[in-house]
């Protein structure tokens, strides 16, 4: 459970991924801290075997530093973010929230070129100017061998989907969630440091 939001152990992509990180995203509206989307990180667990260099670091140790992050984002295994909804919120602002992280980022790096911002533009797009009620949830499902795709759920219903073809764009959104220091959710990636220090102690 996260907040009152449960999220599955386990997510099947095409392998069972179990859980191995959880948070939540927050707001401020008039200096109180809202929580708006609980973070479920499903991770092949072999995730691990690209971590070795950090073997025997402890979970405070690895929350704060970015290049461990750099390191599990960059990992060729299959990962999902599930980012389900506690505080009704349109798609679009959502959506729009996540264009101008990814194009921030994609610009630190001097990756933004057209096809970015084109295929940037279609994500923000892919969102509805709709209210999400709680428990609606996004699915961000990420494949070593092929595109990123970008899943909206609403009452159990699976509503809609996409692909992000463009490899850069699809990077960058996962870093949104795990970028370490600078992730959207540092109760997410100190979860999911404390999981992986423990896997790596092995």
């Amino acid at each position: 459970m996260v907040d009152d939001i449960a999220l599955p152990s386990e997510f099947t992509l095409t392998k069972p991924l179990p859980l191995l990180g959880h948070g939540v995203t927050e707001i401020e509206i008039h200096f109180l801290q809202i929580k708006h989307t609980a973070i479920g990180v499903y991770m092949e667990p072999e995730v691990v075997t690209h971590l070795q260099k950090w073997k025997g670091k402890t979970g405070k140790e690895l929350a704060e530093d970015d290049e461990f992050f750099a390191a599990v984002a960059a990992a060729p295994v299959e990962a999902v973010l599930r980012v389900v909804v506690i505080k009704e919120i349109k798609a679009s602002q959502y959506g729009t929230q996540l264009e101008s992280a990814v194009r921030d980022r994609l610009a630190a790096v001097d990756k933004y070129e057209d096809e970015e911002e084109a295929a940037l533009e279609k994500v923000a797009e892919f969102f509805p100017a709709k209210y999400l009620k709680k428990t609606s949830f996004f699915t961000f499902k990420f494949s070593p061998s092929g595109p990123a795709e970008i899943v909206i759920t609403t009452d159990e219903k699976e509503e809609s989907k996409m692909v992000v073809e463009n490899a850069n764009v699809a990077e960058m959104i996962k870093k949104w969630y795990l970028g370490g220091t600078r992730g959207v959710s540092p109760s997410t990636v100190q979860s999911l440091a404390d999981r992986l220090a423990a896997e790596l102690s092995k």
